[in-house]
């Protein structure tokens, strides 16, 4: 029997989906992340811990660039089930040194809470940081979105909200998106060793699978993944590009040479990296973001 596409096993679908297991030294990239995290956070100036919502989870970690610059969101990965914004203070700092101020969202983990709430609190974190940009010291014109793995959903996942009917706020809210190995098919999970702490619904996927949930409209959306991820992580990011090209949304898709899940990470933040190059300028210039090449439709 076919659980999804043409698996038939959970042993199969979790061979291309247990990601850290897929790259042995992992842990040791994630302990180096955290220790990084804690150095960025002793060594810029930051706002910790603003609440965005009412529970203990809903925070956002502030990293300032200056009066009236750009603000950048970054959601975090771990399968929605683990990692706060703590662990990827460390994404902060390159782009606050290009004058982009950078908040590092934290949410409630499955089980916990479903990723319906999750998603839920993604959209009401960047609704908030859009209505208090004054206080916060950044620009509401220029408030653009980054996520990795799980992260890159809620990307997807915002870039598919309708701002207008849900928020009473702009239907452009956000100017852009990058989605880093991001999951955009959640039907594969149901069947995974995930399934315990996600507890997905037939109605949870459908809802939450951004591929099943194209806009009308949309900002632009840079689909980033690693060319030596599995061949699931690389079809979904495909498959995704295609479907939004398909719909005439603003899309580009780019494979990292050499980059695993973990080390597409270590790309998007490294100034030396063209990809970072990319992200920086979609930063900066959202407005333009389809001019200089960044994203462009179909592409």
């Amino acid at each position: 029997m076919r659980l999804y596409r043409e698996f038939t096993s959970q042993e199969a679908i979790d061979r291309e989906y247990d990601a850290a297991a897929a790259v042995p030294r992992s842990a040791a990239i994630i302990a180096r992340w955290t220790e990084t995290s804690a150095e960025v956070r002793a060594r810029l100036p930051c706002r910790l811990g603003l609440k965005y919502g009412p529970t203990r989870a809903e925070y956002l970690d502030l990293f300032p660039a200056g009066p009236g610059a750009p603000l950048h969101l970054f959601f975090h990965g771990g399968y929605w089930r683990r990692f706060s914004a703590r662990e990827f203070s460390f994404v902060a700092e390159p782009l606050v040194r290009e004058g982009v101020a950078v908040g590092v969202v934290n949410y409630a983990l499955c089980p916990e809470v479903t990723i319906d709430e999750i998603v839920r609190q993604a959209r009401a974190a960047t609704a908030w940081a859009f209505a208090r940009a004054h206080e916060l010291g950044v620009d509401p014109a220029r408030l653009t979105v980054s996520g990795h793995s799980a992260g890159g959903h809620l990307v997807a996942m915002l870039a598919a909200t309708d701002w207008p009917a849900d928020y009473d706020l702009p239907a452009d809210l956000v100017k852009a998106g990058v989605a880093v190995s991001g999951l955009f098919d959640l039907r594969p999970f149901r069947w995974s060793y995930l399934q315990p702490a996600l507890q997905l619904t037939c109605d949870q996927v459908a809802c939450n699978s951004p591929i099943d949930q194209l806009p009308a409209t949309s900002p632009p959306l840079l689909i980033v993944v690693g060319a030596h991820e599995t061949a699931e992580f690389r079809r979904q990011s495909r498959d995704f590009h295609a479907a939004r090209a398909a719909r005439g949304l603003p899309v580009a898709l780019l494979e990292i040479d050499g980059a695993d899940h973990f080390t597409v990470l270590d790309a998007a933040t490294d100034p030396a990296s063209p990809l970072f190059g990319r992200l920086s300028r979609l930063a900066r210039d959202p407005q333009h973001a389809l001019e200089d090449g960044v994203v462009a439709a179909g592409s």
